[in-house]
C-alpha cells in the first residue's frame, strides 16, 4: 500500500497571508501544496494564476500540485509549468486532444494528472492510464470550497484500483472535495493515497494545521 499523502488546498487559506500559510503547511507536515486554478468559465469561480504560483513557489520546498479547472487548457500548460507547477492536472472536457495535452505536460518534465468530475466515468480515461501519473477524483462538483462529500464517487476509485491490478500499471489516486476526518477513512480504504483537504486542515481544531494533517494521515 502506498504512503498516504496530504495535499492541502490553499483555496481555504487566508489569501492575505498566503506566503505565511504555505510555510505553516510545510512546517505542519504537508506532502504537497494543492493549488486550485479556476477561470470563471470552466467552473463558476475565479482564483489564482501563474504569477501567484511563481511567487509562492519561492517560499516553499514542497511540490506544487496544480489543478487546472480552465478551458481551453492546452495553451496554458506551459505557462503553469514555467510558474512552478510540479504536477499538472487537467480535465478531459477542457481539452480538444487529451493525448496531446498529457504529452505536453510530460515533455515539460512535469507529472501529468487527469481529473474526473462526479459525473465523468472512468471509461473516459481508460486508454490513457498508462501515460499518466495521477487520477484526481472529484468528490464534489468543482468550483467552490466547503461542499459536502459525495460518497458515490468511491466506486470510481475501486474501479481504478482493479484496473491497476489487472494491467499492472501504477499511478496515484487523489481525492478532492469535502474531505474530513471521517470520510478520509473510507476514501483511503477504497484506494486513494493522496487526500486533498482545505477547510478541515485550516479550520478544524482551532486551526492546528499539524494536528489536522496528522489526523488525516492516520485515518
Amino acid at each position: 500500500m502506498k504512503k498516504i499523502q496530504i495535499s492541502p488546498s490553499i483555496l481555504s487559506a487566508d489569501f492575505s497571508q498566503l506566503g505565511n500559510e504555505i510555510k505553516r503547511l510545510e512546517e505542519g507536515g504537508a506532502d504537497l501544496i494543492h493549488v486550485d486554478v479556476m477561470d470563471g468559465h470552466f467552473v463558476p469561480n475565479l482564483t489564482i494564476g501563474p504569477p501567484v504560483i511563481k511567487s509562492l513557489k519561492k517560499k516553499c520546498s514542497l511540490k506544487f500540485d496544480v489543478h487546472l479547472m480552465i478551458s481551453p487548457v492546452h495553451k496554458y500548460i506551459e505557462i503553469f509549468s514555467n510558474a512552478g507547477a510540479d504536477i499538472i492536472t487537467i480535465h478531459p472536457e477542457a481539452t480538444e486532444d487529451l493525448d496531446a495535452s498529457i504529452s505536453k505536460i510530460k515533455e515539460l518534465g512535469k507529472k501529468a494528472g487527469v481529473s474526473l468530475n462526479p459525473e465523468t466515468e472512468v471509461d473516459v480515461i481508460k486508454n490513457y492510464l498508462s501515460q499518466i501519473d495521477l487520477v484526481l477524483i472529484m468528490s464534489v462538483n468543482p468550483g467552490f470550497g466547503g461542499q459536502k462529500f459525495m460518497p458515490e464517487v468511491l466506486d470510481k476509485i475501486r474501479e481504478l484500483k482493479n484496473i491497476q491490478k489487472r494491467q499492472n500499471i501504477d499511478f496515484d489516486i487523489e481525492i478532492d472535495g469535502g474531505i474530513n476526518f471521517e470520510n478520509s477513512k473510507i476514501a483511503i480504504k477504497a484506494g486513494a493515497n493522496i487526500l486533498v483537504s482545505g477547510t478541515t486542515i485550516f479550520k478544524s481544531n482551532n486551526g492546528d494545521i499539524k494536528k489536522n494533517i496528522d489526523l488525516l494521515k492516520s485515518s
